[in-house]
């Protein structure tokens, strides 16, 4: 039976929860990902393992802005090295061939959800493997 969330993605929390550009880590699916608001109440998720630190540290990161095409475009920076991924697509500004990730997020009724990742990693985490080689 579907849950009746699952058309919005999982509940993860209410928006007041959030404070604006503030990162906080959630496990959505089994995936670590940042969650971010910003200042006009905008929600954002992306990956949190950093392609060039090889580490799960995104919800660290700093939250500011970089232009793109004339236009301000809300950025997070990886705490380690400070490159600056775009939160609405997890590619980064410096980088196209690194991107952390993003998840379709909703906010419904005050609660926050998660949905479908509709931006893959770059490159591709092959997790499972790497687990499988370690056991």
């Amino acid at each position: 039976m579907n849950h009746p969330h699952d058309a919005l993605g999982e509940p993860v929390c209410h928006l007041v929860e959030l404070l604006p550009e503030r990162p906080v880590a959630a496990l959505v699916g089994g995936r670590q990902v940042a969650i971010v608001r910003t200042h006009d109440d905008r929600v954002y998720a992306v990956g949190m393992w950093c392609p060039f630190a090889h580490a799960n540290v995104m919800a660290r990161g700093l939250v500011g802005s970089r232009e793109r095409d004339g236009e301000q475009v809300p950025v997070i920076f990886s705490p380690m090295y400070k490159q600056a991924y775009d939160l609405e697509t997890g590619v980064c500004t410096t980088d196209a061939g690194a991107a952390l990730g993003a998840w379709r997020v909703t906010v419904r009724d005050g609660h926050v959800h998660v949905g479908e990742q509709v931006v893959a990693e770059a490159p591709p985490r092959l997790v499972r493997a790497a687990l499988a080689r370690a056991s």
